[in-house]
């Protein structure tokens, strides 16, 4: 049988927040690995603020636990307000998964505002087969990726539109080695779930698998960067054989090394690396929230 997986709301006394620089990463960034965040700018000033504001409260709580609301005062705050581009007041930012998924400016009516809201709850929503996916998820990493497909396969029969069913079995693939099936598939993917972040995340691992066939000898390319370490086309060489040998988390370390260092080379190429291995792996996972937080802390610094 394939079994149901719900949503853990969140208390609520966490649903709805003030902020700061300080603690955005922790009440936003990290938060939103859970549940979609909400996040108001607005200012005791601003007159359309006082109206949207209690809006959207009530639109987040009348969601009972799915998203959450952070409130960052602009004046409080310039040098985060900044960063942001925030070019005026009220402005509205939603982050899923540690990234901006949706915004507005201005205050919008209420039907709007839950329309809003309800696109947000979805994007964490369940779809009744939650067992059967995290079984999948367990056979690939035990290693049983042909038992993980057709699984995978499985639901997608009752299933067609899952977009986690789909990317499952694009990442069987990749674990089996067939990188020409899983590019075959994922380059048809249904429209309504080409852009879903499973199917992205499978995109991602299979550009990853793509590099580590090509990676050079790790100890060549670390001799490299000893021997230069402004030597960034030999980092980043250095990272991904590192990723082809399965140390990640040395590689995400090149990687940080490599922007904080020169963010601009070849294109933006250490942080466009980061993320591709950031979408790879599951977004609760620890190296990818402790990489993010470090690659925040440069790009604020």
């Amino acid at each position: 049988m394939l079994g149901m997986n719900q949503t853990n709301p969140a208390p609520a006394g966490d649903l709805i927040k003030d902020s700061s620089e300080a603690t955005f990463m922790a009440d936003v960034i990290e938060a939103s690995q859970e549940v979609p965040v909400i996040v108001d700018f607005w200012a005791p000033w601003c007159g359309p603020c006082k109206t949207l504001g209690p809006a959207l409260e009530a639109a987040v709580t009348a969601a009972r636990g799915k998203v959450r609301m952070v409130k960052i005062n602009v004046d409080e705050n310039q040098e985060l307000s900044a960063q942001l581009r925030i070019q005026s007041i009220p402005t509205v930012y939603a982050f899923f998964e540690g990234r901006p998924v949706d915004a507005f400016q201005g205050a919008l009516p209420a039907g709007e505002l839950k329309k809003f809201v309800d696109k947000l709850t979805a994007l964490a929503g369940d779809d009744g087969l939650g067992a059967a996916l995290e079984e999948g998820e367990a056979l690939l990493t035990e290693g049983a990726a042909v038992e993980a497909a057709q699984l995978f396969a499985a639901i997608l029969g009752q299933a067609p539109d899952n977009a986690a069913a789909f990317g499952g079995l694009a990442r069987a693939h990749i674990a089996m080695g067939e990188l020409d099936q899983a590019e075959a598939l994922l380059a048809n993917a249904p429209a309504p779930m080409e852009n879903a972040k499973e199917v992205e995340a499978a995109r991602a691992q299979l550009a990853l698998a793509r590099q580590a066939a090509n990676a050079g000898p790790v100890e060549e390319f670390r001799a490299a960067v000893t021997a230069d370490p402004a030597n960034h086309q030999a980092r980043f060489d250095l990272a991904q054989a590192l990723y082809a040998c399965g140390d990640t988390e040395s590689a995400i370390d090149e990687l940080l090394e490599l922007f904080r260092r020169d963010r601009d080379w070849n294109e933006g190429a250490a942080r466009t690396q980061l993320f591709t291995i950031f979408d790879a792996l599951k977004p609760t996972d620890p190296l990818v929230q402790k990489g993010r937080r470090r690659l925040s802390s440069i790009i604020f610094a």
